[in-house]
């Protein structure tokens, strides 16, 4: 009887963390694909990262935190993966004709803003990726980040700041 309760117990786990997966999917290639530019690394990262959720699944204590640790994995095996492979990745330029207006007179603006993104360091492209990209709230960033939600507008401040420096020179 013990092992029957275990096993169901185990199958609605199972049930859980499909659920959770499939709900979070496409979420999770956005944030992958937005770092690494590349559809193949990108649905790389999703499978380490959703492995690595399954293995630790064990260890979320509150249902309503999954997501958020979900996108911390995927984030981390992220730059865990660009560390590794010792690649450059650059901002996409379809995700920067959202950010500028579109024409050719703008190409060249387009370019400014791509290599401005391209000179911040982990964790301020993390947050304007988070923030602009994936449109979250600057809450779902800290919870995300692990970080109090003023660090988390200090470092999107400061992002932006330096964009800017890049920008006007």
């Amino acid at each position: 009887m013990i092992g029957f309760r275990k096993k169901k117990s185990d199958e609605e786990r199972e049930e859980r963390f499909l659920s959770l997966i499939n709900e979070n999917q496409e979420k999770l290639y956005k944030i992958a694909y937005s770092y690494v530019k590349n559809k193949d690394d990108a649905l790389d990262i999703v499978q380490e990262s959703v492995y690595k959720a399954y293995i630790s699944y064990d260890k979320v204590k509150k249902s309503q935190y999954e997501k958020t640790w979900l996108t911390r994995i995927v984030i981390n095996t992220a730059i865990d993966f660009i560390r590794k492979n010792k690649k450059i990745v650059s901002i996409d330029m379809n995700v920067i004709e959202n950010i500028s207006h579109s024409g050719k007179d703008h190409i060249d603006e387009k370019m400014a803003v791509k290599e401005a993104l391209d000179k911040l360091n982990e964790k301020q492209k993390t947050v304007i990726i988070l923030r602009y990209f994936e449109d979250m709230k600057l809450e779902e960033i800290a919870n995300i980040l692990g970080a109090p939600v003023s660090t988390i507008k200090s470092t999107l401040y400061r992002a932006l700041k330096e964009m800017k420096i890049d920008l006007k020179e």
